[in-house]
């Protein structure tokens, strides 16, 4: 089977990366939609070159790994790359007018982060993700997770968001034409709470919260400059080479998606971008009902990770004290829980059953108080949001969907 990749910003380089490197396809089309550089050889050169990662011949061989990219043919926009037949569209930036159907191509990443509406009309604007399915794709995966500019309308019944290894079960062949495999972060946090939430259960999360200390995207200025009309998030046009900057995250949401049962637990997620260019850390914070006699230690919730990192390949236990440059580059790890760094606190909270709605108290008597036992758990996991983690997992995805295509 053809794979068709969308885009070659970060995430589209770095999938091409991870196909070249799992041989599984036969052969990979990619579509630029315009020309770069002086030509192919201007394309063959941003590929084998990383400011973050090195060389794809060292990404793929080690340092004794020689040329990779081989039979440049500017006149067809082909190329060899580890003995894979690539090709190069440089013509169509709507989705709907790329040659898919022409060049055999079935399955297609969407890596340019701009058709995130399922809902979109393919024939309008810029386009859409379902643009692919009229230029010949069968199915559409989306490195992103699914935004609905339009007020009221629901997710397409041909529409589902997955991560691999946590909900993929709910793509459904015959149905699903189009996958969002959701972000980098909601990706590492849907590790993080899914071995909790199988041992403690979802009516024991009382609330939880996380911030995301994110290495900078291509989103942001290298130079402060004046943002767009109508601009809501200013900081984004302050320079990130020298700025530690707030921002958003719709990780929260798209963890309900993914897991179902975080839709009725009270959550909210926060996002600083800090100027690396990979490797990122999630901290997160939940509130867990417990009792006092016997109440959850930091032992228990590392020994719950270490049990569920012996049956998944994409969660990774460490007993080591990292920094985010060890986890730049470490491949298969949706997410490195810290394990050292676990910590939690117990205590009973005083609730005021007065102050609840519809609450009676009887006219002079004592206001009754419940005491919650609570325990407050503070859990940090590490993940490389483009190559080793997003990236890899977004492959794992695209190979399964590809595997129950026939």
């Amino acid at each position: 089977m053809k794979l068709g990749l969308n885009g070659l910003g970060r995430i589209g380089k770095l999938t091409l990366w991870n196909q070249l490197s799992r041989q599984y396809f036969s052969e990979i089309v990619v579509n630029l939609g315009r020309n770069v550089g002086g030509g192919l050889e201007d394309i063959a050169a941003a590929i084998e070159k990383d400011s973050t990662y090195g060389r794809l011949s060292m990404y793929l061989h080690g340092f004794k790994g020689g040329r990779v990219i081989e039979n440049l043919d500017e006149q067809k926009g082909t190329m060899t790359i580890n003995g894979i037949p690539v090709t190069f569209l440089r013509k169509a930036r709507n989705p709907k007018d790329i040659e898919w159907k022409a060049n055999q191509v079935r399955l297609v990443v969407d890596s340019t982060g701009v058709f995130k509406d399922p809902t979109a009309d393919p024939n309008e604007g810029r386009g859409s993700a379902r643009g692919h399915l009229l230029a010949g794709a069968e199915k559409v995966m989306v490195s992103a997770p699914f935004k609905i500019q339009a007020k009221g309308l629901d997710m397409p019944e041909d529409a589902v968001t997955t991560v691999m290894g946590i909900n993929d079960d709910d793509y459904d062949p015959s149905r699903h034409n189009i996958i969002s495999a959701a972000s980098c972060t909601t990706t590492c946090l849907s590790y993080m709470i899914k071995p909790l939430l199988d041992h403690f259960g979802a009516s024991r999360m009382l609330s939880a919260s996380m911030v995301t200390v994110h290495a900078a995207t291509g989103s942001q200025e290298v130079l402060d400059r004046l943002p767009a009309a109508g601009a809501s998030d200013l900081r984004k046009n302050r320079s990130i080479l020298n700025n530690i900057i707030l921002t958003t995250t719709g990780a929260a949401k798209a963890l309900g998606l993914v897991i179902p049962e975080m839709k009725g637990i009270g959550f909210i997620a926060e996002s600083v971008r800090i100027p690396t260019s990979s490797g990122s850390l999630i901290v997160l914070v939940l509130n867990l009902q417990d009792e006092l006699e016997n109440p959850i230690k930091r032992g228990l919730l590392n020994s719950i990770y270490e049990e569920y990192s012996k049956t998944s390949p994409f969660l990774v236990f460490s007993k080591e004290q990292n920094v985010s440059s060890d986890i730049i580059g470490m491949p298969r790890a949706a997410v490195v829980i810290e394990s050292t760094e676990i910590h939690t606190r117990t205590a009973a909270i005083k609730v005021n059953l007065q102050n609840l709605k519809n609450f009676k108290c009887e006219t002079g008597g004592t206001p009754p108080i419940l005491e919650v036992p609570l325990t407050q758990a503070v859990i940090y996991g590490w993940y490389d949001n483009e190559l080793g983690s997003y990236t890899n997992m977004l492959a794992e995805l695209t190979v399964s969907v590809a595997e129950r295509m026939v």
